[in-house]
């Protein structure tokens, strides 16, 4: 059966740190290439990182690099997302998505919470 699991959510306060898991299941990972999304209450659902196969580049838009940092591990068929010196304007529900030409794959998503 085909999955994305996201985990690693939660509350956090304004300058701290949260890493983000999503393990996929059910597809030949390495060949995907893997990104992370979010979406904040009543705003469209933006891109935070590209991790590519099978080139391996990583890409970031301008608005999320300096503090966002993806990785994988394809024996473990997992996607990672570091996040630091968080900021309450990070607050979103963060979604891995699994991309192979025109095959798509998401997740239901994890929520951040960037609070005092």
């Amino acid at each position: 059966q085909l999955q994305l699991v996201e985990s690693g959510g939660g509350l956090v306060q304004p300058g701290g740190s949260l890493r983000l898991s999503c393990i996929a299941s059910g597809f030949t990972f390495s060949k995907y290439t893997m990104s992370w999304y979010r979406q904040a209450p009543g705003k469209e659902r933006e891109l935070v990182a590209v991790f590519t196969s099978p080139l391996g580049s990583i890409n970031y838009p301008d608005s999320m690099k300096g503090r966002f940092t993806i990785s994988r591990d394809n024996a473990k068929k997992t996607t990672y997302l570091q996040m630091n010196s968080l900021k309450p304007e990070d607050t979103a529900v963060y979604y891995c998505n699994a991309r192979l030409i025109a095959t798509s794959y998401w997740g239901k998503g994890t929520l951040v919470t960037v609070s005092s």
